[in-house]
């Protein structure tokens, strides 16, 4: 406790935990674009909670479009506090609250200028709605080629 007491200014960030986190999460965000290049979205499984995190996002966001994402509804005040909402059901969940990257657009790769930070709880709700809702079903026909070229070289 006398560690919480301390002024804040004491601590600074570790740069490394920051990079580490990057690396994670390009990984994560590279494995899940492969996957989806090379099986049928609705057929794929990112939990087996599932059916849980999809039935919750629908009951909460009944009209969002999973397929182009706005970062500021995301990230509004109220978008905020409504993501809060859906993810204190799923805090048992391990890495629930990890910084993950999420395409904006479903039917485009992963790249900077198609990356958005959000929480792993944020990621399994769109991307399990994607699947099942078919917003990911062009993905393996549009990217499968540049995969295999990717691996080439």
């Amino acid at each position: 406790m006398d560690v919480l007491s301390r002024p804040a200014e004491e601590f600074t960030n570790d740069g490394t935990v920051e990079e580490l986190w990057a690396v994670q999460a390009v990984d994560h965000a590279e494995v899940h674009f492969n996957l989806l290049c090379s099986v049928d979205p609705r057929w794929l499984r990112l939990t087996p909670y599932d059916e849980e995190l999809y039935d919750q996002f629908r009951r909460m966001f009944p009209d969002m479009n999973v397929r182009v994402i706005d970062e500021n509804d995301l990230k509004s005040p109220e978008g905020k506090t409504k993501w809060r909402t859906y993810m204190a059901k799923f805090s048992r969940l391990d890495d629930y609250s990890v910084g993950t990257l999420l395409r904006a657009n479903a039917e485009e790769e992963f790249r900077p200028e198609n990356a958005i930070l959000v929480v792993r709880a944020q990621f399994w709700a769109i991307e399990i709605a994607r699947n099942r809702e078919g917003a990911n079903d062009c993905i393996r026909d549009k990217f499968r080629g540049s995969l295999r070229n990717k691996e080439d070289e």
